[in-house]
């Protein structure tokens, strides 16, 4: 499965980590996904989606 939210469909993105000296590289920053029943079914949900759902309930 891909590292996406199951909700909001936000995925991981790409950036560059620099070093000291100001070179550039490729990295990627993922999501922090979280596995949660909702509604019975065990969806891969992002935790602002979580703390989202948190403050609508």
């Amino acid at each position: 499965m891909a590292r996406k939210c199951e909700i909001c469909g936000r995925g991981t993105i790409t950036g560059a980590s620099r070093s000291h000296s100001n070179i550039k590289t490729k990295r990627t920053l993922r999501l922090n996904l979280q596995w949660k029943n909702i509604d019975g079914k065990r969806t891969k949900i992002c935790a602002k989606c979580i703390k989202t759902m948190a403050k609508i309930k």
